[in-house]
């Protein structure tokens, strides 16, 4: 593995070279989407280029070409989660798309009165499908608290569980906190509880490799637009056993086992749940950014990271008038806070004309914003193609806030 070179990696993303308002591109939006790099990019190109065919339906050279790529795709995926031997691993939209597809497939199981365990940290994404589920079938749901640094409150998450307790679904990474939760530690608990387990990974892949064998989880989601991939595809990762007994979720071409004017037969996972055309460049993209990815340093990567939002944290600090939200320890490359002197719509406004690029909003986690007690914050978030001149950027941003508003 060659040595970690954030310079060198970031001169594999083109479109770290923009300008914005005359000004070098400071890119502080990764949790929101990250960039691509070039070979991503290439690979895509080239698909369409030379290789573009459906797959799975026939038998010429280009359809069993991508019909080839498209599963080695799989393939190459699942090995680098080291996933389970005991699941699969279906292409989706994203990870929103498979945490409704796993809310629609456990419906037949549960029954009035039965609970779900959820945080009060989790994206709209991990949150909404379950609240209609429970409305929809006379469900209880727990939202379990955090401490003041962001971290989970454990104690109360485990107290949480019950005989009635049927699932516990919770983020491995906050979007707006940064918290890393204890998900092994959590997988373990829930199941000797006799709960199933869903775990949001949207916010943790970007920041290394996951080991799903050791995290134990019945369902993992992620999505390829945050981990260096296309746009409109994703990844559930699910137990066989579970995914074949739910019902499918779409039905058409390509997921039928037999079809006549009688009634249809379904193939199991993971083509039951990949019905029609699938994202097949999205797919192939996917696996080249998990190639890509894994010729990094990921413990260097972490390291500056950390120092990056380290170094922004300090100097908001210096800056005054700056509230913080998530300062666990155990966290990722991610600042979230309020600057006292103007709301986060126009601290970002007046970033963006240094050519910075952060979010502001209730970050799709509107009831974690209420537990906060604030509407928004502004966030900066990191990846390893970063650098200090970004931070410097931003910070010139900030005290041109401070001249505007102060």
């Amino acid at each position: 593995m060659p040595a970690f070179d954030a310079e060198q990696l970031r001169s594999d993303f083109p479109i770290l070279t923009t300008e914005v308002a005359g000004k070098p591109l400071a890119y502080l939006d990764n949790g929101a989407t990250s960039q691509k790099p070039k070979c991503v990019i290439d690979l895509i190109d080239r698909f369409y280029a030379e290789g573009n065919a459906n797959i799975h339906r026939g038998v010429h050279f280009l359809s069993r070409t991508a019909t080839e790529a498209y599963e080695e795709a799989r393939r190459s995926i699942k090995a680098s989660l080291n996933t389970p031997d005991s699941h699969e691993l279906v292409f989706l939209r994203g990870a929103t798309e498979g945490i409704n597809l796993v809310t629609n497939g456990l419906e037949a199981q549960l029954q009035e009165g039965d609970e779900i365990v959820l945080t009060i940290m989790e994206h709209h994404a991990n949150f909404v499908p379950w609240q209609v589920l429970a409305k929809r079938k006379g469900l209880k749901l727990h939202f379990v608290g955090i401490h003041d640094d962001g971290s989970l409150d454990l104690d109360a998450w485990k107290a949480a569980f019950n005989p009635r307790t049927r699932i516990a679904a919770f983020t491995h990474i906050s979007n707006v906190l940064g918290t890393i939760n204890p998900v092994t530690e959590m997988t373990a608990f829930a199941h000797e509880h006799g709960a199933q387990v869903l775990v949001d990974g949207a916010q943790a892949l970007p920041h290394g490799p996951a080991d799903l064998t050791a995290i134990g989880a019945d369902f993992y989601v992620f999505s390829g637009h945050k981990v260096f991939a296309p746009d409109g595809i994703g990844v559930l990762v699910g137990s066989k056993e579970a995914l074949n007994s739910f019902r499918p979720y779409q039905t058409g071409g390509d997921m039928i086992d037999r079809v006549s004017i009688d009634g249809t037969t379904f193939r199991d996972a993971p083509e039951r749940f990949e019905a029609g055309t699938p994202n097949i460049s999205g797919a192939l993209g996917l696996a080249e950014a998990f190639r890509y990815l894994g010729e990094i340093d990921w413990s260097a990567a972490a390291k500056h990271e950390g120092h990056l939002a380290d170094l922004a944290t300090q100097e908001l600090k210096a800056l005054g008038n700056v509230r913080f939200f998530g300062t666990a320890e155990n966290k990722t490359a991610i600042v979230s806070f309020l600057y006292d002197l103007a709301h986060p719509h126009d601290v970002a406004t007046i970033l963006d004309t240094e050519g910075v690029a952060v979010r502001d909003g209730h970050h799709c986690a509107q009831p974690l914003m209420d537990y906060l007690e604030v509407s928004a914050t502004v966030r900066a978030s990191f990846a390893f193609y970063n650098n200090e001149a970004d931070v410097d950027a931003f910070m010139r941003g900030m005290h041109k806030a401070k001249r505007f508003f102060g």
